[in-house]
């Protein structure tokens, strides 16, 4: 009898019975006095009179009228440069205890994002919100005695100045609570490992030894490891070495493109459940098992606003627009994409982290992720989201009964002076290419409009590329960007992706 596992399903389940229903619009008020009220002395606070902000009648009003949108860029070159210099109490009080560094989907050098003490303490806040919304998922009380396995980024950060650096992951890892470290696997030897490859080696070699109930990580980082373990055991699926494996927890991306690709992996079914947790703070995870949507973490060090999405808003370089329109969640509507604007704990304001999402619970202040903004592919004006070329690749696996596991496009013009939208995908289709073509272009035309009208007009067409999912593996690694809170780039400007094909077609080119 698993007397420990009804011990803690016990204490989640009673934990769960007396929280009350959250308020997420009162939630977040209450987080925007807070912010306003702990930085008012700090050199941005002054600067954007937090004070005056926090006397007005409409503080959100008045927070939105007063300070203006940033991105890391400008937020970097006009603040955050000064903590790098020995500054105290530029946008948050004090120093951060560590930085996340985070070279995201977009190139080779690193940002370095401020992840102070209070925004530790919201991720584990959010942290223990998940844990005991997994009450609601009905899993069995044994499942809450097994090992848990992390695979994130290293946990052996690197010191600098008064300050350790790290990817969010690895920073998350390293301040997990001293009663969760003997469920925590890979364990903190493993976890320190920096080199990837040698990290997973020593997971499958350990792999016997170890009960896993869940799985937490970036799903293509996920699978490989999987795969690895499979390999090195001889065996058809994860299940025989990890019977009681029955949770995965997906992050960073949107997991549709993987499901099929993931379930190949598995003996039996796993409760997958997303989350949200960027280098910037812990957005939000899913809470019930009836959606795969996830709730915001409205009362955890995060204050949200939301721009609807509109290309006419984003510059070229992807940034906002200063005239953009933003609206708090009391005000927030059903079938509209959002970009997503964060104001965190860590002294981040007014912050595009780049995320576009839609609201499929207002009440409940549950979203999804629908894209990026860099992602948004409007060349010719055909307005496609991530999540409508999520939706097409799914459509094709289904289609063709295949898997495809990653893929990346770009809206380029050929040698005929005409503009389309070049595909790569990684699978091992065996397919007549005019008919994946003929598809995937059907497909878009009846899911976007947009997309149709400029299949009427400057955009000539589509083109497709098979190629081996390995070569995007490679392409990450030769970036050096390989497992921890890596995605790979769903759409490149045509630069990068001549950068890309070069590779694609030269494995040697480093």
């Amino acid at each position: 009898m698993a007397i420990l596992g009804n011990i803690i399903k016990g204490i989640i389940s009673l934990t769960d019975t007396l929280s009350t229903e959250t308020n997420h619009i009162e939630n977040q008020k209450e987080i925007l006095n807070k912010l306003l009220e702990t930085a008012k002395e700090t050199q941005f606070g002054k600067h954007y009179n937090f004070e005056e902000i926090l006397n007005s009648d409409n503080t959100q009003e008045a927070f939105r009228k007063e300070v203006p949108y940033f991105d890391y860029n400008s937020l970097h070159k006009n603040w955050w440069y000064k903590i790098h210099e020995g500054e105290e109490d530029v946008t948050w009080t004090g120093s951060p205890s560590y930085f996340a560094l985070s070279s995201g989907t977009t190139g080779k050098t690193s940002k370095r994002i401020p992840v102070t003490d209070d925004m530790i303490s919201a991720i584990r806040s959010s942290g223990i919100k998940q844990v005991t919304s997994l009450n609601n998922f009905e899993l069995p009380a044994d499942f809450f005695e097994k090992d848990i396995m992390m695979l994130g980024s290293s946990t052996d950060l690197a010191e600098k100045d008064d300050h350790l650096e790290g990817e969010i992951s690895g920073i998350s890892a390293s301040n997990i609570p001293f009663w969760f470290k003997g469920y925590y696997k890979p364990g903190e030897e493993i976890a320190k490992i920096e080199d990837w490859d040698e990290r997973v080696n020593h997971i499958a070699e350990n792999a016997k030894s170890w009960d896993i109930g869940a799985l937490s990580g970036i799903p293509a980082w996920i699978e490989l490891m999987l795969q690895k373990v499979i390999e090195h055991h001889n065996l058809e699926n994860i299940h025989e070495i990890w019977p009681n494996l029955k949770v995965y927890t997906s992050g960073g991306v949107a997991f549709g493109p993987y499901e099929k690709s993931f379930k190949a992996l598995l003996g039996k079914p796993v409760t997958v459940i997303d989350t949200y947790l960027a280098s910037e703070g812990y957005i939000a995870t899913q809470t019930r098992p009836e959606t795969d949507a996830m709730q915001l973490n409205t009362e955890n060090g995060i204050y949200f606003e939301f721009v609807p999405m509109n290309p006419d808003y984003i510059n070229e370089d992807g940034s906002l627009k200063q005239n953009a329109p933003s609206v708090s969640l009391d005000n927030v509507v059903l079938n509209q994409d959002y970009i997503l604007i964060i104001s965190t704990v860590s002294g981040a304001w007014r912050y595009l982290i780049g995320d576009t999402i839609e609201f499929k619970d207002v009440e409940k202040a549950e979203i999804k992720i629908t894209g990026r903004t860099k992602f948004f592919l409007n060349t010719v004006g055909s307005q496609l989201s991530v999540n409508k070329m999520d939706d097409a690749i799914q459509y094709l696996e289904e289609k063709f009964a295949t898997q495809i596991t990653e893929y990346t496009i770009c809206a380029k013009r050929f040698e005929d002076g005409e503009f389309y939208h070049s595909w790569y995908l990684g699978t091992e289709l065996k397919e007549d290419n005019s008919k994946i073509v003929d598809e995937l272009d059907n497909y878009l035309k009846g899911a976007n409009k947009n997309y149709k009208v400029a299949r009427s007009k400057a955009l000539k067409g589509v083109k497709v590329n098979i190629i081996p999912v390995e070569k995007f593996y490679d392409w990450n690694d030769n970036n050096k960007k390989k497992g921890g809170q890596v995605k790979m780039e769903r759409v490149m400007k045509e630069s990068k992706f001549a950068e890309w094909e070069r590779f694609v077609n030269n494995n040697d080119l480093k």
